[in-house]
């Protein structure tokens, strides 16, 4: 399962941008959907007013939903299910001797194919975060999920003149052996990317998480060239081609439209060549792991807790 969420975890779009491409690309259908009244605050994400084909007026409440293969029928919101049981214990319509159980799933690298892909596309809850983890849990081991990738993208000091960063981590040993990925080290706020990805360890799903690291400077619009480098790694853990589609121009011209602006203004060009040296100096053959380390971390607490810096409407990289 590929899981995104709009907020706090999703600088530039990205990471909602990648599992909207991938769903695009795959025969799948929703087979769950979360009931927003209970985990939503509609003062802080509010339902949105839209006309659907018919030219009807409809409105558009923030939610949570599992997209699965169309043969998955879990059925319903799940609201209705008992979300103080052990995600183990949960019981489903779902025919898991066809999909499999969470207790095979305990090897890294299974081969992927569309017919066993799941997606997890939402909003952040508001409230009730350790239910929603819950109900999340129990349709994941219902369907037999074996693995989960959790994408998110964060606001950092990096130029949008080189390629976006993603990092790769995971809290379990024999994903980091197989991949050869490290653990994070990281210790502060976190999402609820974070959240659900330590109840599916605990359930004996193993997951493994990327994080895109998008310009803070240009953190008002979508970055297309961030989802670009999502779905990059994300193919290699899936082993499903995503096929570009316009997205490689979209990445283009965002890049072309930011230097553009950095054209028109002397101060916005000279932080980016700031940035574009730091980059460099990490990247240089010379630079150890340990400096590597130092300095993306030094790009996490700067932000905050990953809090996005307040515009107060002067430009986000003026002091």
């Amino acid at each position: 399962m590929v899981v995104a969420f709009e907020g706090w975890n999703d600088a530039g779009e990205a990471a909602t941008g990648a599992v909207r491409m991938v769903k695009d690309q795959l025969d799948l259908v929703s087979i769950a959907e979360i009931d927003s009244e209970d985990y939503f605050d509609y003062q802080f994400n509010r339902p949105t007013s839209e006309f659907d084909d018919d030219g009807q007026r409809i409105l558009i409440w923030p939610t949570a939903e599992i997209f699965g293969p169309a043969n998955e029928q879990l059925g319903g919101a799940l609201a209705g299910s008992d979300s103080g049981s052990d995600p183990a214990g949960s019981s489903s319509s779902v025919d898991s001797g066809e999909a499999g159980t969470a207790g095979e799933a305990g090897t890294p690298g299974v081969p992927a194919s569309p017919s066993n892909i799941f997606l997890l596309l939402g909003t952040e809850p508001s409230r009730g975060w350790k239910t929603f983890t819950s109900e999340v849990l129990n349709v994941a081991v219902d369907a037999g999920i074996s693995g989960i990738v959790f994408l998110g993208a964060m606001l950092a000091d990096v130029p949008h003149t080189r390629p976006i960063s993603v990092s790769s981590s995971s809290e379990n040993q024999a994903v980091r052996s197989e991949l050869e990925i490290e653990r994070s080290t990281y210790e502060g706020p976190v999402g609820i990317l974070s959240v659900l990805a330590d109840a599916a360890e605990q359930a004996g799903i193993p997951t493994v998480t990327l994080w895109a690291a998008v310009p803070h400077y240009v953190h008002n619009a979508p970055s297309p060239k961030a989802t670009l480098a999502l779905i990059e790694k994300l193919e290699g853990l899936i082993s499903v081609d995503v096929p570009r589609g316009d997205l490689v121009e979209e990445a283009e011209a965002w890049e072309t439209g930011i230097n553009t602006l950095a054209g028109e203004d002397d101060e916005m060009a000279s932080y980016i060549q700031q940035l574009e040296q730091a980059r460099d100096t990490v990247d240089s053959p010379e630079a150890s792991g340990e400096a590597i380390a130092q300095e993306f971390e030094r790009y996490l607490r700067k932000r905050d807790g990953g809090t996005p810096p307040a515009t107060g409407g002067s430009e986000p990289w003026r002091p």
